[in-house]
């Protein structure tokens, strides 16, 4: 929890943006001038610029029962409608009046939910292994590295001018769904106690693997690595090009000795000052578990008699009445927990065998195959930035297959971007698509172009080769086309690809 001094200052600059949003609402304030100021406060205009989003920062993922408070009452008080989960383990709220952004930012503040830095040119929400703590085969629990870390970076946002945002991301060493392997900073928890650092790397344009700068990063000194990379990024991003001011890019202008060399540079340098060291500790379940269940949807914990619940709403747009659903099942289920997932999934956590069968009746809404747990960002009916709407092309595909009857498992989990930003992490999926055009008949159309291969498996992330663009038109009978083939074989997606490369690329041409 934030001290309170930095919490008054961030109220007192709520009240100031009151002004701010009002003069943007009366068109005083083009959209560009307003964007700048709002970024930093998590806020930004619609594509209707009559209405707002608003991002919610919520280290690690970590939906506690006063954020589900705060959610639910954003719904019954305000009439939030749309809650949208982010592959940046956050909550947006959408369709805001202007009037009511601020108001929520304040309130936010009592269940310890802080928008500042939330957009902009700022550090992103802080990301951890969602099943950190409870996960089997993880080297140890990062959730206390990752609070340590958010509060650390929202506590000198302000000082700090960085060229563009900063995303860092711990994972706990039994899987990289956080892609530690390639954000700006990327923690891996190693079985001896410490981590492994990659730094400088990203999706979007340009997109690049991080860069291994040190294998044994000591718990307590993960401050001064984070210190040193924004040291790093102000004296050597670009602060002239936005396209190119992110940290990867970095590794063009340095190369990639020269900038490993720049930051250990930096971290000796901050190390040699002091005053960050960390000490923190995990804090063990200590809850007994009792029976068995399983299911898709249900995860065994590694301690014994107890497990996690996935809940993964079409599109990650979680539905108006579920965060009070869920506030009352973690208020009657002891010891229970929620976690967003970076694939825009929630997980119930500390479920007895009965416990889980409960969440599983309150959560049944969700999707209930892989295809149907495919990502998908806000897209362009609602994002300003966005070209295509990928949330549309993801349910007509999702309606498509179920009707046709694709079994489970045939087609991969698919990742849609409304433009080349990789908001839903296309580049590192199965198959991913991003928003584009394709000209018909001399007028272009709707369309998407295909990445092929991507990975974000522990200790095997690749990006995946772009290819082919789709009309967003045919995307459902394409998706079809291809589950039946599949399933003609009597595989699953990812034995089939391996020996039917072929047949896969016939489907393709078909509608390319």
């Amino acid at each position: 929890m934030m001290n309170e001094k930095w919490e008054e200052q961030f109220r007192e600059q709520i009240h100031e943006f009151v002004g701010t949003i009002e003069k943007f609402d009366k068109g005083e304030i083009d959209r560009k001038a307003y964007k700048g100021i709002s970024g930093g406060f998590g806020s930004y205009a619609q594509h209707d610029p009559s209405k707002h989003m608003l991002r919610l920062r919520m280290a690690g993922g970590n939906l506690t029962e006063k954020r589900l408070e705060f959610l639910a009452e954003a719904v019954r008080d305000y009439g939030v409608e749309l809650m949208k989960l982010t592959t940046c383990e956050t909550v947006q709220l959408h369709n805001l009046k202007a009037e009511q952004v601020p108001v929520l930012m304040e309130k936010a503040i009592a269940s310890e939910i802080y928008s500042r830095g939330g957009g902009g040119d700022n550090p992103r929400n802080i990301m951890m292994s969602p099943l950190s703590g409870v996960q089997k085969g993880e080297a140890f629990d990062v959730k206390p590295y990752a609070e340590a870390a958010a509060e650390y970076l929202l506590s000198i946002a302000g000082e700090i001018h960085m060229p563009r945002k900063l995303k860092v991301a711990f994972s706990n060493g039994a899987d990289d769904s956080v892609h530690s392997a390639f954000r700006d900073m990327g923690f891996m928890a190693n079985p001896d106690g410490t981590f492994t650092l990659r730094i400088a790397g990203g999706l979007g344009g340009g997109y690049k693997m991080g860069i291994l700068v040190d294998e044994h990063v000591q718990t307590t000194e993960i401050l001064y690595y984070i210190r040193a990379m924004i040291e790093t990024f102000c004296q050597h991003g670009n602060y002239e090009n936005r396209a190119k001011a992110r940290t990867r890019f970095m590794q063009e202008t340095l190369g990639t000795d020269g900038l490993k060399e720049a930051f250990l540079e930096n971290v000796a340098k901050v190390k040699e000052k002091g005053g960050l060291d960390l000490h923190v500790e995990a804090k063990p379940v200590t809850k007994k578990g009792s029976g068995e269940i399983s299911g898709k949807r249900v995860v065994a914990q590694k301690q014994p008699g107890l497990y996690a619940v996935a809940y993964h709403p079409i599109g990650g747009c979680l539905p108006a009445g579920k965060p009070a659903e869920l506030l009352t099942l973690v208020r009657e289920i002891p010891d229970a927990e929620c976690r967003i997932a970076p694939y825009e999934t929630i997980y119930i956590i500390n479920l007895t065998a009965d416990e889980a069968e409960k969440v599983l009746e309150t959560t049944n809404d969700g999707a209930q195959s892989t295809f149907e747990n495919s990502v998908a960002c806000i897209g362009a009916a609602i994002c300003q930035q966005g070209v295509r709407d990928s949330q549309a092309a993801l349910r007509a595909a999702v309606e498509a297959v179920r009707e046709a009857g694709i079994p489970d498992g045939a087609l991969p989990r698919i990742c849609i971007s409304g433009c080349p930003s990789s908001c839903s992490g296309h580049q590192a999926a199965a198959i991913g698509f991003q928003g584009a055009a394709k000209s018909v008949d001399g007028k272009p159309e709707s369309a998407f172009k295909m990445f092929v291969g991507g990975s974000d498996k522990l200790g095997a992330a690749k990006f995946g080769e772009a290819g082919a663009v789709i009309l967003e038109r045919d995307l459902p009978k394409f998706f079809v086309d291809l589950g039946k083939a599949v399933a003609s074989r009597n595989m699953n997606w990812e034995t089939w690809i391996v020996g039917h490369e072929d047949e896969f690329k016939a489907i393709v041409e078909k509608y390319a």
